[in-house]
């Protein structure tokens, strides 16, 4: 579900982008509002997606070595990376977003720009969220490696 709803938030900020260029270059009107929505767009994208992304396999790995390897050792190295990388990661940046983003939300913090977005405290809340979600799918991608090795009555 998050990954189609990214999907087209993609769309509409390819689509705003269009509208603050042209609106610059034709018209000579410039938007910091419109400016600040397709930079808070962008990091939703990324922060709503990379677990999205970890789920289809679409992330970045050195394959040099990797797709030599037959399924099970695959198997055994993304467990490990997982276990060795993802999850302390994904619990360090949750660690350590929480009293950033937590003071953000007591400030109801907004733009410091004039005529800027008010909301960016919400825009900050989706750090930890990236977190749990990148955590909760690792974890996931762990169970389904484990299953994938341990073997079946009757095979």
């Amino acid at each position: 579900m998050t990954g189609k709803a990214i999907a087209w938030l993609t769309l509409v900020m390819v689509v705003i982008t269009c509208v603050v260029v042209a609106a610059r270059y034709l018209f000579n009107f410039g938007s910091i509002g419109l400016q600040e929505s397709v930079m808070y767009m962008h990091g939703t994208v990324f922060m709503l997606g990379i677990a999205f992304t970890l789920k289809e396999q679409g992330h970045v790995r050195v394959d040099v070595l990797y797709e030599k390897f037959p399924p099970r050792v695959k198997i055994y190295i993304d467990i490990a990376g997982h276990l060795l990388f993802l999850i302390p990661f994904s619990i360090f940046i949750l660690w350590t977003s929480v009293e950033y983003v937590s003071f953000s939300w007591s400030l109801r913090e907004s733009s410091g720009q004039p005529g800027g977005l008010p909301a960016v405290y919400l825009v900050k809340g989706l750090i930890p969220t990236m977190a749990i979600l990148l955590l909760l799918q690792g974890i996931s991608e762990i169970l389904k490696g484990v299953l994938l090795l341990t073997p079946r009555p009757g095979k």
